[in-house]
């Protein structure tokens, strides 16, 4: 089994980062292999909007974020942690959102998922609605969350407070990789999204979104 884990924090020694490596240290106890990124250290261009890589299938930057997302692609799991920028994701999370062919594409078909999120006010439940739609509507199954509330700046070092629900988080995430168990409730949500929202949309653009419906043929969905 293989997992990535995305730090969409610009801070890699931050409060994010910390959970994210407990979480990745527990994975790997857990006999997960990992992959382990902060996004801060990676050159992703913005999206242009150009709209080439729904006919294509793949961007026309050559950089980090195609070969993140073809890593995303290959895994079995996605731990994917921000912090709160004005009750959203951080920009550098959003600026690889926006290139990651995450939910026309259908990104995340099948993969088992975990949120993280960390803010000091109220907005960093926000930041976790985004993520957990994120994986959603991109066709993962959403197996936790954890939001940890912490002033700016704190120091990350004692992560005490939450270890018992990353293990607990993790121990689900593993046992539905291993299981291929997905949620129902989950399942049936996203097939209504698919099937009555991004599907039509897509059939509609014809051979200006192939890239989109050759990559639904190579998942069989």
């Amino acid at each position: 089994m293989q997992a990535v884990i995305i730090n969409g924090s610009p801070r890699a020694k931050g409060i994010t980062a910390a959970i994210l490596h407990q979480i990745e240290s527990e994975l790997i106890r857990n006999g997960v292999e990992t992959a382990y990124y902060d996004l801060n250290s990676l050159q992703i261009s913005p999206c242009t909007g150009c709209c080439s890589c729904y006919k294509t299938g793949h961007c026309y930057m050559k950089d980090d974020a195609e070969i993140l997302s073809e890593q995303i692609s290959r895994c079995d799991g996605l731990v994917i942690g921000s912090p709160t920028y004005a009750s959203n994701v951080s920009g550098t999370m959003k600026q690889f959102i926006d290139r990651g062919h995450f939910v026309i594409e259908q990104l995340l078909h099948d993969k088992f998922c975990i949120t993280v999120s960390t803010g000091e006010n109220y907005g960093y439940k926000d930041t976790l609605k985004i993520l957990n739609r994120l994986v959603l509507y991109s066709g993962g199954t959403l197996c936790g969350s954890i939001a940890v509330k912490a002033p700016f700046k704190a120091p990350s070092g004692d992560m005490s407070s939450v270890n018992d629900e990353i293990i607990r988080k993790c121990s689900k995430a593993v046992r539905r990789m291993t299981t291929g168990r997905r949620r129902p409730l989950q399942s049936v949500t996203q097939k209504i999204i698919f099937r009555f929202g991004i599907k039509p949309f897509v059939i509609r653009k014809g051979p200006a979104y192939q890239g989109v419906t050759g990559r639904w043929a190579e998942l069989k969905i």
